[in-house]
């Protein structure tokens, strides 16, 4: 697995390196998108390199549950005594 972190900003870049960088799912400055290490990723990053930040990361195949909290629609409203 790749971790990929926009650290330029795509301000006066060509158009193709705009899309280059949406399509490996970065959108601002120091947003980081952890990616399988293909070739066709490989290449898209090879195409922006010096706009990317690139470290090789463990599978994440442990993924960290996240406890949920109940909507908004969930939660119970007490009425007021009085």
């Amino acid at each position: 697995m790749l971790k990929v972190t926009l650290k330029r900003s795509l301000i006066s870049r060509p158009d193709t390196q705009r899309k280059t960088v949406r399509s490996l799912g970065l959108r601002k400055v120091n947003s980081t998108a952890v990616l399988p290490d293909t070739p066709a990723i490989r290449g898209q990053i090879f195409k922006v390199k010096h706009l990317v930040a690139v470290e090789e990361v463990a599978d994440v195949a442990k993924k960290v549950e996240v406890a949920k909290r109940p909507a908004i629609a969930e939660k119970v409203v007490k009425p007021q005594e009085g």
